[in-house]
């Protein structure tokens, strides 16, 4: 596997710092970003704790995570994703930028998706930078599963989206550290229209039936 470096924009949160660990686990250089340098740093601490000294991890500000690294994900809550992205619009130019972004809305109901104006929050992020190689990817993980100390999600896919075919593969790739298996190329950037609410579905389902639910395509005997 190419090994990479990643920068984590709001990598000390749930998701950022679950997938961070598993990709620092699986050999990838990480930076932590954060509004915060003193919190990254932290998370970062505690993700050696966890993984081990000879992981490669660091904490830093969001602008310095991204400036810093060959792939970017965007792991960060939806209220104020199109500020911090337009903030960040230099740094992440002619990157392979993932998103995991997820729109949603919380009421005494259930959680449910929310109307993007483009559509969903990767489709506004590659508004906000054009130039950028946005691919949706990673939108179903449970935070709690990633963090946890067990092995591969192994009954769980990586669904992955975009225009770009490279960008995508990048992800592909990136999905066998936390699955064991290569992601799942679904199509277009604008399938993660569908993607991203659809973690509503499987946040209702874990409340009701107290799992950590996820995604598997059945089928396509992508075992490795």
């Amino acid at each position: 596997m190419t090994s990479y470096k990643i920068g984590i924009i709001g990598g000390t949160g749930p998701q950022g710092k679950g997938l961070a660990y598993r990709f620092a686990q699986a050999g990838h250089t990480v930076v932590l970003g954060s509004r915060s340098t003193e919190r990254a740093e932290r998370t970062a601490t505690e993700i050696v704790r966890r993984a081990g000294d000879a992981v490669s991890i660091s904490g830093a500000d969001n602008a310095t995570a991204a400036e810093s690294a060959d792939v970017v994900l965007l792991a960060v809550p939806y209220n104020g994703h199109a500020a911090l992205v337009e903030s960040l619009r230099t740094r992440l130019a002619d990157k392979v930028v993932l998103s995991c972004v997820n729109p949603l809305g919380f009421d005494q109901r259930a959680p449910y998706g929310l109307n993007v104006a483009e559509g969903s929050a990767a489709e506004e992020a590659q508004r906000i930078v054009p130039e950028a190689r946005l691919v949706g990817a990673f939108h179903h993980l449970s935070a709690t599963s990633l963090w946890s100390g067990a092995g591969l999600l192994d009954h769980e896919d990586v669904l992955v989206c975009g225009d770009d075919s490279e960008a995508k593969t990048v992800a592909v790739e990136l999905a066998r550290t936390v699955t064991g298996r290569a992601g799942i190329d679904v199509g277009a950037l604008r399938l993660a229209r569908q993607l991203e609410p659809f973690t509503a579905v499987l946040i209702g389902v874990n409340k009701r039936y107290k799992v950590r639910s996820g995604i598997r395509i059945a089928g396509l005997g992508h075992e490795g």
